[in-house]
C-alpha cells in the first residue's frame, strides 16, 4: 500500500509528525515496536531545564539557540518550537490540560523525593508545585512498591501514610493496576473514607500519579470531594501513567484522522534507489510486508528505542545506514567518572535546517527522508532536561518540511 508519509517510530516525535501530516490531510502510516519512552519517563513535558530560575521560556530558548545553533532547537528555530508546543497543547483541552506557571519552569515534586524543573505540567500535578512543608499528606498503598509514602514525607518534611486496600487487592500491585482501580467508584469511596480519617491540619494530599488512565481529572475531583482538601499527583517510577495518557490521546485523534497504526512492529529494511527511499519492509515471521510512500520520517530514538545500535567499535543507524556523529573511538564514549559529561550522549544523525540527513560535507544524503526526535545529534536531552521538547518540536518541524516537498 502507498502512503503520502510513513513515520518510523511511535514515540512523541513520531506521534507529533504523524499528527502534523494528518492535520494537512495526508495519508499517513506510523510504525513502532512500542510507545517510545512515553510510558517510561514522560510524566511532564521538559523543554529546557537549564533555563535560569525565573527566566521565561522564550528568552531562555532564544539564548540557547544563539549559543547552540546545531542543537535540534536551532534547526527548528524559536518560532517553530513555540508552534509545536501550541500544537501539542491543542490536543489536551480542559479539564485535563498541560500548563506552565508564568511561562517558565516550575519545580515539581517527584517519587524520588526531589524537586525537578519542568515546563508543561498535567493539570493533575499543578497543585504539587505549591507543596508546603507540614501541610501536605503523602498517600501510598500497601503492595505498591514504587512509591514509599513515609520516605517521601520525610524528604518533603511533611507526613506520609500507607493505606491498605480491601482484602481482594492485597497482592503486589503495579501502576497500571492501581490506575484501573482508581477508576472504580467503590475504590475511591473506600480511599476517600480512609484518607479522611488520617487528615490532621494538612491542606493538600499527594497521591502517586495513578489517578486513572482515562479520566484523571474526574478521579481527582471525586477524591477532593470525598476528602475535603486539595489533591495532586506525584510523578513515579516507570511505567508512567501520565505518559500512557499522552499516547492514548494521540492514538485516538490520529485514528479519527485516518492514520494507520502498526504497533508492535519495527522496520527491518529500507529500499533505496539513488538518493530516494522507494519503500520499507517489516518482517513478521514468516511474512515480510512492504510499504511505500512519497516521504519518510525517521523518529526511532536512540539506543532504548533501537534507533541507534552499537558494536564493540562503532555506533550505527540500522535502517538507512546513515552516518552517526560520534566520538572517534569507543574509549572516548564516556567520561572518567559517572558524573562527567559523556560524549556518547551527544551522538546522533546530523541534518540540515530542514532535518534532512547530511554527510560530513553538509550535503543531503536522501531527498525524501527527514529525521526527528532524540536520534538527532548535538544534544544531551537527559542533562538538558529537554527530551519531550526536542521530540515535539522536531517531530512537528520534520513533518512541516516533508509536506513542503
Amino acid at each position: 500500500m502507498h502512503y503520502d508519509l510513513i513515520v518510523m517510530g511511535m514515540g512523541l516525535a513520531g506521534l507529533m509528525a504523524a499528527r502534523t501530516a494528518a492535520e494537512a490531510n495526508k495519508k499517513v502510516l506510523i510504525i513502532g515496536k512500542g510507545m517510545g519512552c512515553l510510558t517510561l519517563f514522560s510524566n511532564t513535558i521538559d523543554v529546557l531545564g537549564k533555563i535560569p530560575e525565573k527566566t521565561g521560556l522564550r528568552d531562555g530558548l532564544s539564548q540557547w539557540i544563539q549559543d547552540y545553533p546545531e542543537h535540534p532547537y536551532g534547526k527548528a528555530g524559536l518560532e517553530k518550537v513555540e508552534e509545536a508546543l501550541s500544537s501539542f497543547n491543542s490536543l489536551f483541552p480542559p479539564p485535563y490540560t498541560f500548563q506552565s506557571k508564568n511561562e517558565t519552569n516550575s519545580l515539581v515534586p517527584t517519587g524520588a523525593g526531589t524537586f525537578r524543573p519542568t515546563y508543561l505540567i498535567p493539570s493533575t500535578m499543578m497543585r504539587g508545585i505549591a507543596l508546603k512543608e507540614k501541610k501536605t499528606l503523602v498517600i501510598g498503598f500497601k503492595g505498591y512498591k514504587d512509591f514509599y509514602a513515609q520516605r517521601l514525607a520525610d524528604l518533603f518534611k511533611c507526613r506520609g501514610v500507607t493505606l491498605s486496600l480491601p482484602e481482594t487487592f492485597q497482592t503486589e500491585m503495579t501502576a497500571t493496576a492501581l490506575a484501573r482501580l482508581m477508576e472504580q467508584s467503590s475504590i475511591r469511596e473506600f480511599i476517600g473514607k480512609e484518607v479522611k480519617k488520617q487528615i490532621r491540619d494538612e491542606e493538600s494530599i499527594g497521591f502517586p500519579a495513578v489517578l486513572g488512565a482515562n479520566d484523571p481529572m474526574g478521579v481527582r475531583k471525586d477524591l477532593e470531594k470525598k476528602t475535603g482538601i486539595s489533591v495532586f499527583e506525584i510523578p513515579v517510577l516507570p511505567p508512567s501513567i501520565p505518559g500512557m495518557r499522552i499516547f492514548n490521546r494521540f492514538k485516538e485523534r490520529l485514528i479519527q484522522r485516518g492514520v494507520t497504526f502498526l504497533l508492535g512492529y519495527s522496520v527491518s529494511k529500507a529500499t533505496l534507489k539513488g538518493k530516494r527511499c522507494e519503500g520499507i519492509e517489516i518482517v513478521h515471521p514468516p511474512v515480510t510486508t512492504s510499504y511505500s510512500a512519497d516521504r519518510y520520517i525517521l523518529a526511532t530514538g536512540r539506543f532504548i528505542g533501537g534507533g541507534l545500535k552499537a558494536d564493540r567499535e562503532w555506533i550505527f543507524e540500522p535502517i538507512f545506514n546513515l552516518p552517526v556523529s560520534q566520538p572517534e573511538s569507543q574509549e572516548k564514549w564516556f567520561g572518567k567518572s559517572f558524573f562527567d559529561e559523556h560524549p556518547v550522549h551527544r551522538g546522533g544523525i546530523q541534518t540540515n535546517p530542514s532535518l534532512r540527513p547530511i554527510d560530513e560535507a553538509g550535503e543531503p544524503l536522501l531527498e525524501n527522508v527527514w529525521v526527528a526526535g532524540t536520534i538527532l545529534a548535538h544534544h544531551n536531552s537527559i542533562e538538558e532536561k529537554s527530551r519531550e521538547g526536542i521530540e515535539i518540536a522536531t517531530g512537528y518541524w520534520a513533518a512541516k518540511c516533508a509536506m513542503k516537498q
